[in-house]
């Protein structure tokens, strides 16, 4: 992986309509998927470490509380309900994107979560409490600047026009609010059945 390949998501993140075209049609796919689960991981890493390090100005988390596996969930989970709703959908509505062409075109849309919050992990500690309309305003340019990128990846992508993109979106997230939904039900169920085989098993031993 050579430096114009490592570049090249910082390119695109400022260049998205030309990035997200190459990407797609140009670029070498497995290279393509392999820094999408770097800029995962780094995003991973942002997470934990701003929860664990992030000034008490800023910081919403108890760090001793601080669990990371589940901050590798907050992250890992919505981008593959994500990428699993959106490929769904879209091949119902004549979408031209694979389920790979999806997860690599959402992992650059996360780029500015990582070059712009993880600085902050470490500023946080010297700003004060009127100094952190800072911290929160670039909170929010990286959200709208991801939010944009996830907009014209999806409509590269994809090859759909603006109007059918926001559709496509907006049926995604409901689609993700109905896997959740299956999720938590599985899992509710999974507990009651270990809940009642543990029973079963409590009887049978006081009992013999």
């Amino acid at each position: 992986m050579n430096n114009e390949t490592m570049k090249y998501p910082f390119y695109l993140s400022v260049h998205p309509f030309d990035g997200f075209w190459e990407l797609k049609y140009e670029l070498n796919k497995r290279i393509s998927v392999l820094v999408s689960f770097i800029i995962l991981f780094l995003l991973i890493v942002t997470n934990v470490l701003s929860s664990q390090y992030s000034g008490f100005v800023v910081n919403l988390y108890n760090p001793n509380e601080m669990n990371s596996l589940m901050e590798i969930v907050y992250v890992v989970v919505p981008v593959l309900f994500w990428c699993v709703a959106n490929w769904s959908l879209t091949t119902l509505l004549d979408g031209e994107g694979k389920f790979v062409d999806i997860f690599i075109a959402t992992c650059f849309a996360l780029v500015p979560l990582v070059i712009i919050n993880f600085p902050w992990i470490w500023l946080s500690n010297f700003i004060s409490l009127q100094e952190a309309t800072f911290y929160y305003l670039s909170q929010s340019i990286a959200v709208v600047w991801f939010l944009f990128l996830m907009f014209v990846g999806n409509m590269t992508v994809h090859q759909f026009s603006p109007s059918k993109t926001l559709v496509t979106i907006s049926l995604t997230i409901v689609a993700m609010g109905f896997m959740a939904f299956l999720c938590l039900l599985f899992f509710s169920l999974i507990q009651e059945v270990i809940a009642f085989i543990s029973v079963i098993y409590q009887e049978i031993v006081f009992r013999y």
